[in-house]
């Protein structure tokens, strides 16, 4: 396919999106020292899931290493109401402009969406890799249409999160005594490489830490803006 970008209608949307699944780019190989990167974005209280496009929202992106994180948030509006499955009509454009407002591009990037966790193998956090250039790893609170076992109460214990029967990426528990997380294989990432990136990132919180500081980043932002 050309040059990917980011439909404006359900139907151009799916045929992308059948077309990025059956994609198969070089699989990205760490190097000691890779950067992460995380994105997020907000709607307004009480809208966020089930608005119908056209709203204000906040997206976040953060640039981290152990040593120094930067955020950086750009405001502007969701593009499409929400419907399971199509989240890149709605956020795509936005988190796009944040994380090409960072100085410089992470390594490896984090999406709250999923990735091969779709009915057509390629969510957002996989289509926002490939409209970026930048391998990509989908982190969720719950799967969006594949299941998977609760793992065990360990720290880094994980269950393959399977659909069709396929691993599309793993159920971690990042913490003991917390819910687990679901991490999604996503743009030039497998399940075990994307269950390795967040094993690296997870600090004193169940949410990797890139992807919380974006999301902190990206509420604190909508919080200032009601304050106006």
């Amino acid at each position: 396919m050309g040059s990917v970008r980011w439909p404006t209608t359900r139907e151009e949307l799916v045929l992308q999106q059948v077309e990025l699944a059956a994609l198969r780019p070089p699989p990205w190989l760490s190097q000691p020292g890779w950067v992460a990167g995380a994105c997020f974005v907000c709607a307004p209280l009480g809208r966020q899931g089930r608005g119908q496009g056209r709203e204000p929202a906040w997206a976040a992106a953060v640039l981290w290493t152990p040593e120094r994180s930067e955020a950086v948030v750009v405001d502007g509006l969701l593009t499409a109401a929400y419907e399971p499955g199509l989240l890149a009509l709605r956020e795509g454009p936005i988190l796009e402009a944040a994380v090409r407002a960072l100085p410089r591009q992470p390594d490896v990037l984090l999406v709250n969406a999923t990735g091969r966790d779709h009915p057509r193998r390629a969510g957002l956090a996989l289509h926002l890799g490939a409209v970026l250039g930048i391998p990509t790893v989908g982190v969720t609170d719950r799967p969006l249409v594949a299941r998977a076992e609760q793992p065990p109460d360990v720290r880094g214990a994980r269950t393959p999160l399977v659909l069709g029967g396929e691993v599309v990426g793993y159920c971690v528990r990042a913490r003991a005594g917390t819910r687990p997380v679901c991490v999604h294989a996503a743009w030039r990432t497998d399940p075990r490489t994307a269950a390795e990136v967040v094993a690296a990132l997870v600090r004193r919180h169940r949410t990797p830490e890139p992807l919380r500081l974006a999301r902190k980043a990206a509420r604190e932002a909508r919080a200032e803006a009601a304050r106006r």
